[in-house]
């Protein structure tokens, strides 16, 4: 087996990896003299995935929404009726998962027998075990999970945006999915997606902490084999309109006062690599040096009342989608959203101050520096830059590539003012 390396002489950062002859990727950042430990093992699986093709089949298939939040939670029962997370417990590491749009991620951090840990990670997400009768207990648990969300405003507020600015793109549908979708989901098809979605192939490990990956290749060498690899799935492509679907969503809940998004969609999807790095790094300076806390916008808003410290700016972009949010609560939502207009028009017209944009992208760096000195937070933000073909070591060269011409398309691109969405939860 080849082990690759990658180092930063400027970060004195080091990241080793390997393929394994399943097509399993698996990746160790080296932290010498740290006393915890992070893994994070996951699976390019996500609530997008509805529609794919098995791998070896001919007949493309849709499946229930809502079926990889599910399928994340079955995956620790195990077949002696014992739980992942008793084991975790046992050896004193802290144990979770996450579904999400695009992946779904199982983890682990410890201070003290990773290798151990590693073993009981790879042995449960390797062996699923679903029956009738636990896929149904499972029904309404989730149920209720769903229903609490219903009630929760932050979640309402950004999904309803979602739904706001996306036609077709199934990242309008809930993760967890609805309690109608999830009653058809059945052992036979937790199975089919298990077996299309985690084979290794499919699959990344990253590890953080002073770990040798020969050690860790022999934990893999143990629960995965080569006979499994059936690729990276390919999903069906979605074609997305480039205009919103509505311009005003609101919805009435138990809130104090008003909560608002105003969301702007992106309409370049399917990158992967350093160009959607670069669009993503974009995307963000132009949040940080327009909206930012510095920013004369905050500053002018802040003292008129308008906004208070809940405001904040949010980028997703991803391969299959990406959004921007800029929101908080105010008790006038409306006034803000025409402020926001107002400042991208303005920029778009006489250009955003080039002092602004250095600044944003020092702010940029030095959240990037500070990653590594959290195991967790490497994990976390590396598992999605690998998935996408990204070096994490490389991330500070490419903002700094960018030019004042790229934001500037960028801002025309994206933040089109006549195309975007404003989303309101307002007290009932």
């Amino acid at each position: 087996m080849n082990i690759q390396k990658i180092t930063n002489s400027e970060l004195g950062e080091e990241m080793q990896f390997a393929v394994h002859e399943s097509g399993f990727r698996v990746y160790v950042f080296p932290k010498k003299g740290f006393s915890k430990y992070y893994a994070i093992y996951g699976t390019e699986y996500g609530s997008l995935n509805r529609t794919f093709t098995v791998p070896g089949e001919d007949k493309e298939i849709t499946v229930p929404d809502g079926i990889a939040h599910y399928l994340e939670h079955k995956m620790f029962e195990e077949e002696d009726g014992s739980d992942a997370f008793e084991k975790f417990a046992v050896t004193g590491a802290s144990s979770n998962a996450y579904t999400s749009f695009d992946i779904t991620a199982y983890l682990f951090s410890c201070t003290d027998r990773f290798y151990e840990n590693l073993d009981i990670l790879l042995g449960f997400v390797n062996h699923p075990h679903f029956t009738a009768e636990n896929v149904a207990k499972e029904q309404g648990i989730i149920g209720q999970e769903i229903k609490m969300y219903d009630d929760e405003p932050e979640w309402c507020v950004f999904f309803n945006s979602l739904k706001a600015m996306f036609h077709n793109n199934p990242v309008k549908i809930d993760i967890a999915g609805t309690v109608e979708s999830i009653s058809h989901i059945t052992p036979e098809i937790l199975y089919k997606c298990y077996n299309t979605f985690y084979n290794p192939a499919n699959m990344l490990l990253v590890l953080v902490g002073d770990i040798d990956i020969n050690e860790a290749m022999k934990y893999v060498d143990k629960h995965i084999s080569a006979d499994r690899n059936l690729g990276r799935v390919k999903c069906t492509e979605v074609s997305e309109p480039r205009e919103r679907v509505k311009e005003y969503i609101e919805q009435k809940l138990s809130v104090s006062q008003p909560m608002f998004r105003a969301a702007f969609k992106d309409n370049q999807p399917y990158m992967t690599g350093d160009a959607l790095l670069k669009k993503e790094i974009e995307t963000e300076i132009i949040l940080e040096a327009v909206f930012g806390r510095s920013s004369d916008f905050y500053l002018d808003l802040y003292e008129r009342g308008l906004i208070d410290s809940t405001f904040g700016t949010e980028t997703d972009i991803e391969h299959e989608y990406g959004f921007s949010l800029i929101g908080g609560e105010s008790s006038n939502p409306d006034a803000v959203y025409d402020e926001i207009k107002r400042a991208l028009d303005k920029c778009m017209s006489s250009g955003i101050d080039k002092a602004a944009i250095e600044r944003a992208k020092k702010v940029l760096i030095s959240r990037d520096i500070s990653l590594f000195n959290n195991v967790e937070s490497m994990g976390n933000v590396f598992i999605r830059q690998l998935k996408n073909n990204q070096n994490p070591l490389g991330y500070k060269k490419v903002v700094e590539d960018v030019t004042y011409d790229d934001i500037m398309g960028r801002l025309r691109e994206h933040f089109d003012t006549s195309n975007c969405v404003l989303s309101v939860v307002k007290p009932v």
